[in-house]
């Protein structure tokens, strides 16, 4: 009989600085759903392989919410989020927040976004070269293009950017003193709130004020602006940060980015979501009791889904370890999959489509001033990336 203590708890410590574990990929070739151990005690499950992945996703009998889960990163008690939250929430609420930026974030209006987003990325472009011929490229680049447009798109100050950027830094630092991360929690909570009760008393054509005229009260409201700023500009920020990392370390990619028409830029935006996955796992609770790959998950389970070892499977990515910009990583779970599949992902993709090219383009020549095992990692962050990235040209 297997004991808890027996029962290997998730792998953290990365020798690749764009891949998961090697352990966790170990796992994934000799199984991929396996037993997993948590940190307060609890035995559920972790999943690594693709289509068990996708299977998990989208199961209605598998909840998001955070009070029937266990983490598998930490012990202490997660934040309670203000209602319109939805990302933590099961359907039919889900559905009804969902709902309301279905037809915010289409396809249509995403594209009609893209004037808009290469003027941001030019600006930036021009701010970093008039740097002289060294940077800090997350500072420089990375971090503030999603800035500025998500912060355009719900009319809050781009001025107010360190505030935010700081407190959502400390909500998503995993092992953050709980004090410092309620105290964060608490600022960014009171920051919205003025936002939303402003939009509430005058509704405007930006994404917050449409919401105001949707019948949310003021928590709502404060809920669903926290989401999408902290979602619309930490995810993206890191995807530029560690993609332009990755992209560094060989030539062929760089050159590939340099001459990217716009199909070309598209699939080296999925293969970069697939490679890099900045959301490396996501977890579930089984509601009632599910057969996965011949497993039974019982009801009360955890089940942490590792989107990164998914992302790598060599059953549906062939040579998965390999950067090729040039893949077509049609499918990759970098954004999630079923229904809470994210809803900026268009978005997203328009910001790294429009980036990654252009900045490779106006300094062929970028290169990292610091030796690669320099760069600090954001190994303990729930958005995986880089804090720095020192470059010069």
């Amino acid at each position: 009989m297997t004991t808890t203590s027996q029962v290997p708890a998730l792998p953290i410590d990365r020798t690749d600085p764009f891949g998961p574990p090697a352990e966790l990929m170990q796992w994934q070739r000799a199984a991929p759903v396996r037993r997993l151990r948590y940190p307060d005690g609890h035995v559920g499950w972790l999943v690594t392989g693709y289509a068990e992945a996708r299977a998990v996703l989208a199961d209605p009998r598998f909840s998001v919410r955070p009070e029937l889960a266990h983490s598998p990163t930490s012990t202490t008690t997660g934040l309670t989020v203000p209602p319109g939250f939805f990302l933590r929430m099961d359907p039919p609420r889900h559905a009804r927040y969902r709902r309301l930026l279905t037809g915010a974030f289409t396809v249509h209006r995403m594209r009609a976004l893209v004037p808009r987003i290469a003027t941001i990325v030019d600006e930036q472009l021009d701010a970093m070269a008039a740097l002289g011929g060294a940077a800090d490229l997350v500072t420089a680049f990375a971090l503030p293009v999603p800035s500025l447009l998500i912060c355009e798109l719900l009319e809050i100050p781009y001025d107010d950017r360190a505030r935010f950027q700081r407190d959502a830094a400390t909500i998503l630092t995993i092992d953050a003193a709980p004090r410092a991360r309620a105290d964060a929690f608490a600022d960014l909570t009171a920051y919205l709130t003025g936002w939303a009760e402003s939009a509430l008393r005058q509704p405007s054509d930006g994404l917050l004020g449409g919401l105001a005229a949707e019948d949310l009260s003021t928590e709502e409201l404060t809920g669903m602006a926290m989401l999408l700023l902290i979602a619309g500009h930490e995810t993206t920020a890191n995807m530029l940060g560690l993609g332009t990392f990755a992209v560094l370390q060989d030539a062929r990619q760089r050159a590939a980015l340099v001459g990217a028409d716009d199909w070309a830029a598209a699939l080296a935006v999925e293969e970069l979501l697939r490679h890099l996955s900045v959301i490396s796992i996501v977890v579930r609770a089984a509601l009632t009791d599910v057969e996965v790959a011949g497993h039974t998950v019982r009801a009360g389970e955890t089940v942490t889904v590792s989107l990164a070892a998914a992302n790598r499977d060599p059953e549906q990515f062939p040579d998965g370890d390999r950067l090729d910009l040039a893949h077509r990583a049609h499918g990759q779970l970098a954004f999630g999959h079923g229904i809470h599949q994210c809803v900026g992902q268009q978005l997203a993709r328009l910001e790294m489509r429009a980036a990654f090219p252009a900045l490779f383009r106006r300094f062929p020549g970028l290169r990292l001033a610091v030796p690669p095992e320099e760069v600090p990692m954001r190994s303990n962050m729930a958005v995986y990336g880089v804090h720095s990235l020192p470059v010069e040209w």
